[in-house]
């Protein structure tokens, strides 16, 4: 089946009558610009995969192809509904490119049965297909049935359609010349739905999307989201997800990602084999990995993706973090850019778009594509100076590893502590901290990743360890690691660990700093993570904490690019509960937390040693 679409004749003549021959794109949208056709593709296997394709009405000159692979719809659908702006961005629907999206398979109106981060299979055989294959079958199509294409392909996605981006860099087609991974989901063990194994009961009524199969090409939404009687989310977990049990009451047995999340506690086989990264080798196409510091959703798979690349290939292998949440810097590209409450400046994303974005593309698909592209290996934002800064790898070498410790009176500095100092405080799954102040229902938190976190330094379930104001800047670059000694009167606990910038009395407010608030001593959170301590030693085999037993456990931090600037203090925050953005941990081990039962929730005692340190790497100028 082949339809396509086109504006009626008359009123393009009468566009070209009125001099619009030369493609006037800052003042027309891509409904005049673009003919749309739709298509559905036949893989190696006999399913049909649903393809849109907008080409410039303009068939004067050959143009890439620039395609997205989405779970999430390649529609509008249907005659007269097409998009009104294509690509990654719009100066490249502006420039010129045949845009194409495809729903993957068991998804919209393709056909198939969806598997969620559907398994690699490496050296396929016959008719076997994974989401590789489709993308090597959709692009040899393409470039053999495509009018005016010039035979070559870049690729880019946003979130899980990134997920896709990372896939088809495996068993490349020879056309494949550009891929930009954004915001990519790399292991969802450790991106979206977990955090080092840590359930994010925050993105639980998400399970929906993914869970619900379909078994027909349609249209329209086959799923529905959970109906909540409340717009309190701390109010409805603390009531219906303790135990994770009681919320089985609102999906049916046909949301499969929610069963599957249940049997699968642990890193078994079936999370190991729905990794990407683990198979990222011998890359034959130029990547850009793109992702925001303040990403709430896919911070790991990014980062995880380019030093992986940079590791196993040699290709052509850059990197661009900015100070964006999930997706940011596809959208407001003449916004002023704020997270929260936090100001980083304006015009950051078009900066992006037009100056990395599209360069990156148009090197690859339209000109000679040497080895001179004019891009540095490491685009970065100091998310605390508010620059942008250019490295020739990540993280740099100029840099000086430094050790932080938790000491005594909630000291933070370099100078070690004695081993057998400590302190304690009691955790109470059924009293956690929140992670954000705000009264909201949200499907995916994001704005709590800069949030102020003097709400939970003044807990006493919260343990703050903190500088003294700062003398100089220190620009802090690449990972970090939390290096807890630990006890616990219990058996099973959580450990949160939260880097913050804590800004002078004298700092001033914001255009976006919102009403009740205030910038003078705000706790802005750079970075944090959760640990699920029975994960400590090994995230297939978990382990029951020893009751009152002195016990490492380090929490790898994802990266920064983080000034603090004179005048400021570094603070370190350790905690045990975090709720309702991870689930409560029942602090008595089971060997299923899912399935745990209500008496398993029980207060315990918790011990921080004072030998317990962050460590750090200090940018050297």
């Amino acid at each position: 089946m082949q339809l396509q679409f086109h504006i009626p004749k008359l009123f393009f003549l009468l566009l070209l009558c009125f001099g619009c021959s030369d493609y006037d794109f800052h003042k027309y949208d891509a409904k005049i610009y673009y003919s749309k056709e739709e298509v559905d593709i036949l893989m190696r296997d006999g399913t049909k995969l649903h393809t849109i394709i907008y080409a410039p009405r303009n068939t004067s000159k050959s143009y890439p192809i620039v395609m997205q692979r989405t779970p999430y719809g390649a529609g509008p659908y249907g005659w007269g509904h097409t998009k009104s702006t294509l690509g990654p961005n719009k100066k490249m629907m502006e420039e010129g490119n045949i845009f194409v999206y495809q729903d993957v398979r068991g998804r919209w109106m393709s056909e198939g049965t969806f598997d969620n981060m559907r398994p690699y299979i490496p050296n396929k055989k016959g008719a076997q297909f994974d989401e590789a294959s489709d993308t090597y079958d959709t692009i040899e199509w393409l470039i053999n049935n495509v009018e005016n294409n010039n035979g070559k392909v870049g690729i880019w996605g946003i979130s899980y359609p990134g997920f896709y981006a990372v896939y088809s860099l495996l068993d490349a087609h020879p056309a494949l010349k550009a891929v930009s991974p954004q915001a990519c989901i790399g292991d969802f063990f450790f991106d979206d739905f977990h955090h080092n194994g840590a359930f994010l009961l925050s993105y639980w009524r998400v399970t929906e999307l993914f869970g619900k199969i379909k078994n027909k090409p349609i249209d329209i939404p086959w799923y529905e989201f959970a109906k909540i009687p409340t717009q309190d989310q701390y109010d409805f977990f603390l009531k219906e997800g303790m135990p994770l049990t009681k919320l089985d009451s609102f999906y049916k047995k046909d949301n499969v990602f929610w069963n599957q999340l249940k049997e699968h506690p642990n890193y078994d086989d079936f999370w190991e084999k729905r990794g990407i990264i683990q198979h990222l080798q011998d890359i034959k196409p130029a990547v850009m990995t793109v992702g925001g510091w303040f990403d709430a959703e896919d911070l790991y798979g990014p980062l995880m993706t380019y030093k992986t690349i940079e590791k196993t290939s040699t290709t052509k292998n850059m990197v661009v973090f900015g100070p964006w949440s999930h997706g940011d810097w596809a959208k407001n590209a003449h916004k002023r850019q704020a997270i929260g409450n936090v100001y980083f400046g304006s015009d950051i994303s078009r900066k992006f778009q037009e100056e990395v974005e599209t360069v990156f593309f148009n090197h690859y698909l339209k000109e000679a594509a040497d080895a001179s592209l004019a891009l540095p290996e490491a685009y970065m934002f100091d998310t605390g100076k508010r620059v942008w800064k250019s490295y020739s790898e990540w993280p740099p070498k100029a840099i000086k590893e430094q050790r932080f410790y938790l000491k005594k009176g909630g000291v933070l500095d370099s100078i070690p502590s004695e081993s057998d100092l400590k302190t304690s405080f009691v955790s109470d799954p059924k009293r956690p901290v929140p992670y954000s102040e705000d009264i909201k229902m949200v499907l995916t938190p994001r704005q709590y990743m800069t949030d102020d976190q003097r709400f939970a330094a003044r807990r006493p379930d919260v343990l703050v360890f903190e500088t003294t104001v700062l003398e100089n800047d220190i620009t802090l670059v690449g990972a970090l690691l939390a290096k807890l000694q630990v006890a616990t009167t219990g058996t099973a606990a959580d450990w949160v660990v939260k880097l913050i910038d804590v800004y002078p009395p004298n700092a001033t407010d914001f255009e976006e700093t919102q009403e009740g608030q205030k910038m003078s001593n705000y706790h802005m959170m750079v970075r944090s993570e959760v640990m699920r301590g029975r994960f400590r030693n090994s995230y297939v085999d978990p382990e029951a904490f020893i009751a009152n037993k002195k016990t490492s456990v380090e929490i790898k931090l994802q990266d920064v690019h983080h000034t603090f600037l004179k005048g400021h203090k570094i603070q370190v925050q350790v905690q045990s509960t975090w709720f309702p953005l991870i689930d409560a941990n029942p602090q008595t081990f089971v060997p299923n937390i899912y399935k745990a039962k209500a008496e398993d929730y029980q207060k315990q005692t918790h011990t921080v040693y004072h030998d317990s340190a962050i460590e750090i790497q200090i940018l050297q100028k």
